[in-house]
């Protein structure tokens, strides 16, 4: 098992310190991302982004016997996102709610693009995200999560998508929101993106922004998906070897 613990400035000018954790309003939270952690999934991955500790596992690609959502040239990438009771503070009532199954979607069609279907009819490939603990930006973590753990499947792939979220907390436009931000802030909004092409898969804004400042915000969380990439190919090197 590798981890991979970084906690990432992007340096674009700004002072540290600016905000209630003590971050610059550029940088991301500390980081970890581990490969391959769960023996009986085809792939797998472990990630802790601040406070937020993700556990992602893939099955697959596997013969799919549910008729009705079957493509006769092309699997079905299926993600199930879920949060545990324990993983904020007021007890969450466990099985799905809107919130997770609209994440479950969004996710499925963040990843779709990268992954070749076409390979393999028939057939499914099914994504588990289990938040074990919520500190703001579980969706974006998830889906960088879910790349890895896809990656660890031996899927074939394009490229790794890569999730991060910026947006705007007490007047300021802010990297990777934590709760606090994400719940009081006046903004959010989350990317997903193909690094190599920069080829955005997911984009959306919640709250009011000014068009300068949404352009802002887009710029500062392609930045941060741009460097956690480099960590998500660094867990998969570390596993594997170059």
């Amino acid at each position: 098992m590798i981890t991979i613990i970084t906690n990432t400035n992007i340096n674009t000018g700004t002072e540290a310190g600016e905000r209630a954790d003590g971050r610059a309003s550029n940088e991301l939270r500390p980081l970890k991302i581990e490969a391959g952690v769960l023996k009986r999934a085809d792939g797998s991955a472990y990630l802790e982004l601040g406070g937020n500790k993700i556990l992602v596992a893939v099955y697959g690609p596997r013969e799919l016997h549910v008729r009705r959502i079957m493509q006769p040239n092309r699997a079905v990438l299926r993600c199930r996102y879920n949060m545990a009771p324990f993983s904020v503070d007021d007890r969450k009532r466990p099985g799905p709610d809107r919130r997770s199954v609209e994440i479950s979607k969004i996710t499925s069609e963040a990843l779709t693009p990268v992954v070749f279907l076409e390979k393999f009819p028939r057939s499914t490939i099914d994504v588990f995200i289990e938040i074990l603990q919520a500190d703001g930006g579980t969706r974006c973590a998830g889906i960088t999560a879910a790349s890895v753990a896809l990656a660890d499947a031996g899927v074939p792939m394009k490229d790794m998508i890569v999730s991060c979220a910026a947006g705007k907390a007490n007047e300021k436009i802010v990297l990777d929101l934590s709760e606090w931000e994400d719940k009081e802030g006046e903004a959010d909004v989350p990317i997903a993106m193909m690094p190599r092409t920069g080829e955005i898969t997911l984009l959306q804004s919640d709250g009011n922004l000014t068009p300068e400042e949404f352009e802002k915000a887009l710029d500062l969380a392609v930045e941060g998906c741009k460097k956690i990439s480099e960590e998500q190919k660094k867990a998969i090197i570390a596993r594997y070897g170059d």
